[in-house]
């Protein structure tokens, strides 16, 4: 067997490496946009449509009542927490977390949707333990530091939604595993044989989500922003790029190249969309976000989402936005630390953006 094949033309990763080196996505940007207006419109024009079929959607006009429901307001240390289920797609209801100042003075208020990464869910990122007990607010649980209730604190109106396969909205096997057990795989792979994707299902989730947003008397539909982590850093950034309501996005650990972290270490099959890098890369998909508000954070020492492919995939998006004419609506953080949510530059930015 060596004899016949003495090199790594056996190797499947040598293979693929080889693959993404030599792949030139056909939609990627281009400095020959940067001149011309029309030509950066048409642009993510194109590239947005685009990324919106390959996701197996989200389907845009078959937006069903969302039935909003207020299932339980209990009172916490500092804010209102209600308990809210809508309707994202026929027979698909989202759970979620509804979180209100106290001290929110009338009238209607910037507010953010806030997307949780791996793990348990959607109470990790508003103070609820495993055992269903509300932690001190000085003791923030994992690598999500319940950014949720980081928001409220500093005034917004936040809803906090779990994302599908996690948490709330896993099925029964992975109820059984235990907590931190989701069920990704096998729905990712069936979203795959219907010919949508995990993605797709999830930044659908989201946009209803803004819809729900929208229709709260607390909140100015005008000044939206969606911020997540990990994984909900993905569907943050794919809400952004694709719903042009969200005036803000903020990315944490995820904003990266696809080549240097999710096809280059083993990651949840949720990350996968079929075409998409022959298409695009990851700072392609950030500029069609611009020219709104956009932040990303990441790290020094975040092994799946690496450093230096972070740094590449900045210069990137930062000479983008500089082409759109907007330079200071794009800002990042490196932070000493490994995959989880730190937040200084992030509300900073929320401040001035919203």
């Amino acid at each position: 067997m060596s004899a016949a094949a003495p090199d790594d033309s056996l190797d499947p990763r040598a293979y693929v490496r080889r693959r993404i080196a030599e792949n030139v996505p056909r939609l990627a940007w281009s400095d020959a946009h940067a001149a011309n207006p029309v030509s950066r419109r048409a642009w993510q024009t194109r590239l947005r449509a685009t990324v919106r079929k390959l996701l197996g959607g989200p389907p845009t006009g078959q937006r069903p009542p969302l039935e909003p429901e207020v299932h339980e307001t209990r009172q916490m240390d500092g804010y209102r927490r209600e308990i809210v289920f809508f309707t994202s797609r026929p027979s698909q209801r989202v759970f979620g977390y509804f979180l209100v100042p106290n001290e929110l003075p009338p009238g209607r208020h910037p507010a953010v949707l806030c997307l949780p990464g791996h793990g348990r869910g959607v109470d990790s990122i508003v103070g609820i333990a495993e055992d269903g007990t509300q932690r001190a607010l000085n003791v923030p649980d994992e690598y999500q530091a319940d950014f949720a209730l980081q928001c409220v604190a500093r005034g917004y109106p936040t809803l906090a939604i779990e994302q599908i396969s996690f948490g709330h909205r896993r099925d029964d096997e992975a109820r059984r595993q235990g907590a931190n057990a989701s069920s990704c795989t096998r729905d990712s792979m069936a979203a795959l044989q219907l010919g949508e994707t995990m993605t797709g299902w999830r930044v659908w989730d989201a946009i209803r989500a803004l819809d729900y947003l929208q229709t709260r008397p607390e909140v100015d539909r005008r000044r939206l922003a969606v911020m997540g982590i990990s994984g909900g850093g993905l569907t943050a950034l794919f809400t952004g790029a694709l719903d042009t309501r969200v005036r803000a996005t903020v990315v944490s650990g995820y904003l990266n190249t696809f080549a240097a972290s999710i096809l280059s270490v083993n990651h949840c099959s949720d990350n996968y969309v079929p075409g998409l890098l022959a298409l695009a890369e990851m700072p392609d998909i950030a500029g069609l976000v611009a020219p709104r508000a956009l932040f990303a954070e990441s790290g020094t020492q975040d092994d799946i989402f690496p450093l230096s492919a972070f740094e590449h995939t900045i210069a990137r998006v930062r000479a983008l936005y500089a082409a759109f004419g907007v330079p200071d609506n794009f800002d990042h953080e490196t932070f000493e630390g490994d995959h989880r949510f730190h937040g200084e530059g992030a509300f900073r930015f929320l401040q001035r953006r919203l």
